[in-house]
């Protein structure tokens, strides 16, 4: 049996699992505050803040205008990145023969995708990274607003709200290029939809685990949230 002549009812529930894992984990995370304050996410936004306190007094910030440098730098990078994945992305979708026939002679794999189960699953990979495209090149413009707020801030303590201004646009900027990040890990958990819907649905849940993992339950997590 399928679903309007390429999704079986074993792909609709994978699907299912995906957004709800990947929409979902992002809502709870982002948007609910008593979640929130115990990631890493949210203990950084905290330190940014105390930076760019620190970088009040400061007569040379040589040193705070490099780290925005490298903040854009990767996040430049991821975005440039996109690009050649979405490139790739369409090739596949206009040439599909080859992939089709390296999938093919997988012995696990699930078996040979019709023309329409194959675009399905390239037009998801494009939309994860056309998302993840604009995610990253906004985050990448806010570092560049935070980077001239940065050079804009005065020496005394009435810049100390010029500087929670530059702080706020900071951690927004971080928050689009996290959102960017996780977009290539469910990229990733997208490829074993290649392989056969349930190596999907573990895929999915396993980037979950993982980001959990890394922002909840992380060494890194309990440094950035000691005293002191």
């Amino acid at each position: 049996m399928t679903m309007p002549g390429f999704l079986t009812p074993l792909d609709l529930i994978a699907l299912l699992v995906f957004f709800l894992c990947w929409i979902g984990y992002a809502t709870l995370v982002d948007r609910v505050p008593s979640i929130r304050r115990r990631s890493v996410i949210h203990a950084m936004d905290e330190h940014r803040r105390r930076w760019l306190a620190a970088a009040i007094p400061k007569d040379n910030r040589i040193a705070d205008v490099a780290i925005v440098g490298n903040l854009m730098s990767s996040t430049s990078f991821l975005a440039n990145t996109c690009i050649f994945i979405i490139g790739g992305a369409m090739a596949l979708l206009a040439s599909p023969e080859t992939g089709r026939r390296v999938l093919g002679a997988m012995p696990f794999a699930e078996g040979a995708l019709t023309d329409g189960g194959w675009e399905a699953r390239i037009l998801l990979i494009l939309l994860i990274f056309v998302r993840a495209f604009f995610e990253l090149t906004w985050a990448l413009r806010q570092f560049n607003y935070g980077s001239i707020l940065l050079g804009a801030l005065g020496r005394t303590e009435a810049a100390r709200p010029a500087a929670e201004v530059a702080a706020q646009v900071v951690n927004r900027a971080a928050r689009h290029f996290n959102t960017g990040l996780r977009a290539y890990y469910f990229g990733l958990a997208v490829l074993a939809w290649m392989v056969h819907p349930v190596a999907f649905m573990l895929a999915s849940l396993w980037v979950v685990s993982e980001l959990h993992r890394r922002e909840f339950r992380s060494a890194v997590q309990a440094a950035l949230n000691a005293p002191g």
